[in-house]
């Protein structure tokens, strides 16, 4: 039963502020120690219908909750028709109900995916509808402004396959930094990224769509442009931001010709340009061995003909049936995740077209990453870090760091990796096509409250993710919260850097420190960012390049053989567009016999026989 068929009365709105989504099912059995304050409830913010708050949309009249520091809340707006039935695999369409009264929903909208962190504690193996295409909007409260406020529109993270918008809370953002800000959903994983001869024709090109979530982001683009002057919001002003695959599809969207006029700024934060052509998302009889979760292989899943499957009969799958099919195939390399259709994203892929003049947006554009991306993963897996139990196994255990100079070197490496990628790379490619308001950053911030059983600081430090809970101005790690964003001076110091950075630049178009100081720009001549930390702000050049960082690995003597090839394979896969040739040239083709995914395959197996997981289990 399609959501606006079951509208009912506005329920109190559950706590949701969870550990921000990762890559898959990266954590798959969460730990009674960690892992479980990562997903312990907790209390949310206390939003209450507003009843003289109305707003009038093409898409029906919503009411505000009163949110924290006086901001208003309008939540579970549709802004598309459902994407289901005939519908699911299609560009959405637009839904024009003005005169229906939209009721907040009384459970967290998001569209299909495996459970995780970030479903924010649901039951049940899979979870969501495919009638998800719903935005939330905050707004300062009932403030008087003499002009059109900027606006906001933060896409998700999750790999494109998991997260949902009721995972943040933009209220403060919107009351301290007088913003709107516009929190989407989109489809997800195999609804939302497909491409197989029954959808787009033989070979693949009629109709050449295939990017149906980045199509959902686009249909919200058009219902903010008509919308958002309601809620005091500028059409003619409107950055896009998102995290870690929200930052590769920011990216996606300043590819795309059909977002021109859309926007106006851009914020990739954490993201990266990997993009495959609709030859590999479908990949027939796995053509190509560094892609899984094709649409051959997929549809073979399900226990019909790939070669033969009608469109009929793959809209006919139940939504349980395609994310069983979908999820349970191996993952081990890249997925089909963002397609380079000719319609959506060109031919030619992500970062080709940012190359391009004619695909060039001229916008400003701001992207980043955190200093120490790769330690929401690293830091939890049991091939880094061990637990004792120096009390009793009752209580939680202490967590340590296996190997600090290991691990430090590895962190190190792997996120300066994961910033070419998702900065230097793509910027690279702008300024070539004649983009000249691109700014870099990093987030470095790691004064997280530590605690005798988990050192936050020394195991996460400033991990993916990070940065999303300063932006905000609230935390959103679970139980975990006060101990990532305590309530110190320095994260509010971090906080007010972070917040004005981010609404200076959706003003402007330039972003700037809190006393003024404004951000250099971006030149791939002479690559810097600015560095942001609470106490240490500041400009830096240390951008070593991959081939730098690829020397590093070959001199040093903390790694075992094995481990450098893991370790260079990581550095030009894991990240971006992938180059299987420096792989196996790397170091004189030390590592050229060594096949990594099968290496790092094997590790796994052999955590999880001796622990149970890979991953702490209790």
């Amino acid at each position: 039963m399609v959501r606006n068929e079951i509208r009912g009365v506005m329920l109190s709105v559950p706590c949701h502020q969870r550990l921000h989504t990762m890559s898959r099912l990266v954590i798959p059995n969460p730990s009674v120690t960690l892992l479980l304050l990562l997903l312990a409830a907790c209390a949310g913010p206390d939003y209450r219908a507003i009843t003289d708050a109305s707003i009038a949309t093409t898409t029906g009249v919503v009411s505000a909750e009163s949110a924290p520091e006086g901001a208003m809340r309008y939540r579970d707006i549709p802004f598309a028709k459902p994407p289901v039935a005939a519908r699911r695999w299609a560009a959405p369409e637009t839904l024009y109900t003005p005169e229906s009264q939209i009721i907040p929903l009384p459970d967290m909208v998001m569209c299909p995916q495996p459970q995780s962190m970030a479903s924010g504690g649901a039951v049940g193996a899979y979870l969501g509808s495919e009638d998800c295409l719903y935005l939330d909007v905050y707004t300062p409260g009932n403030v008087a402004v003499d002009a059109p406020l900027p606006v906001m529109l933060w896409i998700h993270g999750g790999s494109n396959l998991t997260g949902h918008k009721g995972t943040y809370d933009f209220s403060r953002l919107a009351a301290r930094e007088q913003v709107v800000v516009v929190v989407i959903n989109y489809r997800l994983g195999p609804f939302g990224w497909f491409a197989h001869p029954a959808l787009n024709g033989e070979n693949l090109t009629e109709p050449a769509l295939a990017n149906f979530g980045t199509l959902d982001m686009i249909e919200a683009l058009r219902w903010t442009q008509t919308n958002i002057a309601q809620f005091g919001g500028d059409p003619t002003n409107v950055t896009v931001f998102g995290e870690s695959a929200g930052g590769r599809n920011v990216f996606s969207l300043l590819a795309s010709p059909l977002a021109d006029g859309l926007f106006h700024r851009a914020i990739a934060q954490s993201g990266h340009v990997r993009s495959v052509t609709l030859d590999e998302a479908y990949n027939g009889e796995r053509k190509y061995p560094m892609v899984d979760r094709g649409s051959w292989e997929v549809v073979g899943a399900l226990g019909l003909e790939p070669e033969s499957a009608t469109a009929g009969a793959l809209r006919e799958v139940s939504t349980n049936d395609l994310l069983e099919a979908y999820f349970e195939l191996d993952e081990d390399h890249i997925q089909p995740l963002v397609i380079r259709d000719g319609v959506v994203i060109p031919k030619a892929g992500i970062l080709a077209a940012l190359a391009d003049p004619e695909h060039a947006k001229d916008v400003p554009v701001m992207a980043g990453t955190t200093r120490d991306e790769i330690t929401l993963w690293v830091g939890l897996s049991r091939y880094f870090v061990d637990i004792s139990y120096p009390l009793t196994r009752s209580l939680p255990p202490k967590i340590r760091i296996k190997d600090p100079l290991l691990y430090a070197f590895w962190v190190d490496m792997r996120s300066r990796g994961w910033k070419l990628g998702a900065v230097d790379l793509p910027f690279t490619a702008m300024q070539a096509a004649g983009y000249d308001q691109l700014y870099a950053y990093r987030f470095d911030w790691d004064e997280q409250a530590d605690t005798y059983l988990v050192p936050f600081s020394e195991i996460l430090g400033a991990s993916h993710a990070s940065e999303i809970a300063f932006v905000m101005g609230a935390p959103m790690y679970g139980s975990i919260g006060k101990y990532m964003y305590p309530d110190t001076e320095s994260a509010a110091e971090m906080t007010e850097i972070m917040m004005t950075g981010w609404a200076e630049f959706a003003r402007t178009g330039s972003p700037s420190l809190p006393d003024g100081t404004p951000w250099a720009p971006y030149d791939a001549e002479r690559p810097e960012f600015m560095r942001l930390d609470a106490g240490g702000v500041g400009m830096s050049d240390d951008v070593p390049s991959r081939d730098e960082l690829l020397e590093q690995v070959a001199r040093t003597e903390l790694l075992s053989p094995l481990e450098q090839c893991l370790l260079v394979w990581e550095l030009v896969t894991a990240v971006g567009v992938p180059d299987y040739e420096a792989y196996s040239l790397w170091n004189a083709g030390r590592c050229a016999e060594t096949d990594a995914p099968a290496e790092k395959r094997r590790i796994r197996e052999a955590l999880e026989a001796e622990y149970g997981s890979v991953y702490f289990s209790g």
